[in-house]
């Protein structure tokens, strides 16, 4: 379960399919959105989850189509996951583009703009069998999630304040 060295093309669909929305949200950020009083812990989290991610992703070809089989359905859901996430960013960039639009939920899903890349990362390297991108995953869900939250709360407290 320690992953095979090699080039991932599979990492790197999903790391575009990650980082090209990203991109357009720059320019895109939600009225009022700040990231001023982040918990410095949750962004060391962040940070280095996001390192260990990308650096994870595309080093191991583990993640690459090896025909199928029982644990293709990983690979399946971890798809599922990155196209809700697509989803997500889509409905984010037709809407009014406020904070509350930024910190939604999204068929089911908490805080669905951090929670379904991170689950989508964990299921690749579940599928994998790449400890270390499972735990990179967490790692980044750890910090990238409760960032979200962290926010979030705050927004609740705007609102019925």
């Amino acid at each position: 379960m320690t992953g095979h060295f090699g080039f991932s093309y599979i990492g790197l669909i999903f790391l575009l399919l990650l980082f090209i929305p990203n991109m357009i949200w720059t320019g895109k950020k939600p009225q009022g959105y700040t990231s001023e009083n982040e918990n410095k812990i949750l962004l060391m989290f962040e940070r280095t989850g996001e390192i260990l991610t990308v650096i994870c992703a595309i080093v191991f070809d583990d993640f690459n189509l090896h025909g199928w089989s029982d644990w293709s359905w990983w690979l399946i859901a971890s798809f599922v996951l990155m196209a809700m996430y697509e989803l997500w960013w889509i409905r984010y960039f037709r809407s009014e583009r406020k904070l509350s639009d930024f910190y939604s939920n999204f068929m089911g899903i908490p805080l669905a703009g951090a929670t379904l890349p991170v689950l989508s990362f964990f299921l690749l390297g579940i599928y994998g069998k790449v400890i270390w991108l499972a735990a990179a995953a967490l790692i980044l869900g750890f910090g990238h999630i409760g960032i979200h939250m962290q926010h979030s709360r705050e927004l609740d407290c705007e609102k019925s304040g």
